[in-house]
């Protein structure tokens, strides 16, 4: 059942012979039904999942020894995980108490737990060490996940039997140490240790794991260089080493399965040499924030898949290389804060299609532990076979890529990030004219060439990229005036022309330019218009501007002129008409008017004759 609300349905109290029960993707309140254990001595497979259960867990009173699978996951569990939960449930094969409230140390009693397949107690407040019995008596667990913790201490001791381990999940949690060399002894397909404490070089048995597909092993404190015996990691899919002290990838590293490479924020230095050019199943490349330096290598061109290139913040030289040309999957790519220059590819913009982006389905990615559980109801001769499934599926992690827009870095990840698309080429020594082609680009999210020595205009081309938030030019040497066409960019959050050669008038405060101050236009002297201070009519006051129109142009200071002069003879036509309305009506103010106006005459005469010369004759 699924898409109820309340308590459990009364029916169940009265049950006896369940063998499975799946009540997942509820709303259902209370505690944990103990009673469905104890009722149900038969009962195989409890799954919970995705509820609003709350309390401690209590377990039945007596053992029960048929159950293989118990999922709680998602729920709002408290206080401990029962210290004798081996005692009670000692046959369970998957245990997933994942994304609870749970607290306190992981009972040891779980390594009696000899046929445990799956574990699962990622994201709760547990903390302590990893239990010694646990890697010691588990030896039939294939996946451990014990992510989103408070854990700490070394990973595991000497006393490891883990070795039918297939993915191992310690990532968010404060482990420290070196990566055990007890690992060295399993088989794993996926291991996750990012957001720890971890130090010391990245083990070289780790490239003698023929099935390692997933290294995630970001934001911890590991150094030295990749080791060569990584060149022998043919099924790798995910290498992701970021946020740490890494120095040096060798060059016969070019898996041809590689699809996503995380490699940011660490002290690579030297050129690219021959890394990843057989690599052309590449979707992501990240090396950002390191020393590299020397040109970008002129086999990029051959990662056909390439959608994601990130290079920033390096000291990269030399052109943009027109094999990026060739990429005809590239949906973002960020060569900011470098040192190339030259102009910039006009072929580049093909390589930017106008389509909606869809992530190649790769062939690992999160699980559902529902799935889990579908699986393992299955008959118990193909239990087995569909376990090495289970593996597969909850071995992939969410990929995130770090791209600036709207001036903040930001990470992106899941369907956020296939949908986003944009170019950052700033802070770098580019010249030329900006390629009209750009404006082809319609799709694009973000362009950055702010900070380079680019000339000429802005293209009018621009006003076709309708999904555009965050456009910046500023700090270049263009020239010419502001296209008006862009007024019809109603998607910008961010603009900025600043600090160029741009002459004429603004944008005005029109649709979405309203929302932009005087910071999007300074630095242009020859620029006028709201919202500068700068009047582009030297005769009005600045604090007494119109607000223009959506006409932007040069027929603007003609149809000024032409509503002034209407007006003014409209106003001065009502004046008069009111005058002589006034003196028709009213007697007395008539007979004043004219006796003042006679009055005004005859001094008016009388002054002229006083003042003409007067001729004397003899």
């Amino acid at each position: 059942m699924s898409g109820c609300k309340g308590t459990f349905p009364k029916f169940l109290y009265h049950q006896h012979d369940l063998q499975a029960v799946d009540l997942s993707d509820n709303n259902f309140t209370g505690v944990f039904p103990y009673w469905l254990l104890e009722n149900n001595t038969q009962l195989q497979h409890l799954v919970l999942l995705n509820n609003s259960l709350t309390g401690p867990l209590r377990l039945p009173t007596h053992s029960h020894l048929n159950l293989m699978t118990l999922d709680i996951s998602m729920n709002n569990f408290g206080g401990n995980i029962p210290a004798k939960v081996a005692a009670y449930l000692p046959g369970l094969t998957v245990l997933n108490i994942s994304k609870n409230a749970l607290e306190g140390n992981i009972p040891s009693s779980i390594g009696d737990m000899k046929s445990l397949k799956y574990l699962d107690l990622s994201h709760n407040h547990l903390s302590g060490e990893i239990p010694e019995h646990l890697a010691e008596g588990c030896f039939s667990l294939q996946v451990l996940a014990l992510s989103n913790n408070s854990l700490q201490g070394q990973i595991f001791s000497s006393n490891f039997n883990l070795t039918y381990l297939s993915s191992l999940q310690l990532d968010g949690n404060h482990f420290h140490g070196k990566i055990p060399d007890s690992l060295s002894n399993t088989s794993l397909y996926g291991l996750y240790l990012s957001d720890n404490q971890l130090s010391g070089k990245i083990p070289g048995w780790l490239g003698n794991m023929s099935r390692l597909i997933e290294l995630v092993m970001p934001n911890n404190h590991l150094e030295g260089p990749i080791p060569p015996e990584f060149c022998q990691l043919e099924n790798l899919h995910v290498l992701n080493l970021a946020g740490n002290s890494i120095s040096d990838i060798p060059s016969c590293f070019s898996p041809s399965s590689l699809k996503q490479v995380h490699l940011s924020r660490n002290m690579l230095q030297g050129q690219l040499q021959d890394s990843f050019h057989s690599s052309s199943s590449l979707v992501t490349l990240d090396l950002g924030y390191n020393r590299i330096n020397g040109n970008i290598p002129n086999w990029i061109g051959r990662l056909f898949n390439l959608t994601y290139l990130v290079l920033n913040n390096n000291n990269l030289q030399g052109t943009v290389p027109i094999q990026l040309c060739q990429l005809d999957q590239l949906r973002l790519i960020d060569l900011s804060h470098n040192n190339l220059f030259g102009n910039i590819p006009h072929c580049l913009m093909t390589a930017f299609h106008d389509r909606d982006f869809v992530v190649p389905a790769p062939s690992y990615y999160e699980y559902d532990t529902s799935d889990i559980a579908n699986l393992l109801m299955a008959k118990e001769e193909i239990v087995e076979f569909r376990m090495k499934t289970v593996v597969n599926l909850l071995m992939a992690k969410e990929e995130i890529v770090e791209f600036r827009t709207k001036t903040v870095s930001y990470l992106y990840r899941g369907k956020i990030l296939s949908k986003m698309s944009g170019i950052d080429l700033s802070c770098n020594k580019l010249t030329g004219v900006i390629p009209p082609q750009i404006g082809n680009l319609t799709m694009i999210h973000t362009l950055n060439l702010s900070h380079n020595n680019l000339i000429g205009p802005i293209p009018s081309t621009f006003s076709n990229l309708k999904q555009i938030e965050s456009l910046d030019l500023s700090y270049n040497n263009l020239s010419g005036k502001i296209p008006h066409q862009l007024a019809e960019l109603y998607t910008l959050e961010v603009f900025s022309v600043a600090y160029n050669n741009l002459s004429g008038r603004t944008l005005g405060l029109v649709a979405q330019f309203s929302t932009f101050n005087a910071s999007s236009y300074e630095g242009n002297p020859l620029l006028c218009g709201l919202p500068l201070p700068k009047s582009c009519n030297p005769i009005e006051s600045p604090t007494l501007l119109p607000t223009y129109s959506s006409d932007i142009g040069e027929e603007n200071d003609f149809m000024d002129m032409y509503i002034f002069y209407v007006s003014f003879t409209v106003t001065y036509a009502i004046v008069l008409l009111a005058i002589v309305f006034v003196l028709f009506i009213n007697p007395y103010w008539r007979q004043t008017w004219f006796y003042v106006v006679e009055t005004l005459m005859t001094s008016f005469y009388y002054f002229i004759v006083d003042h003409l010369p007067k001729c004397h004759y003899i």
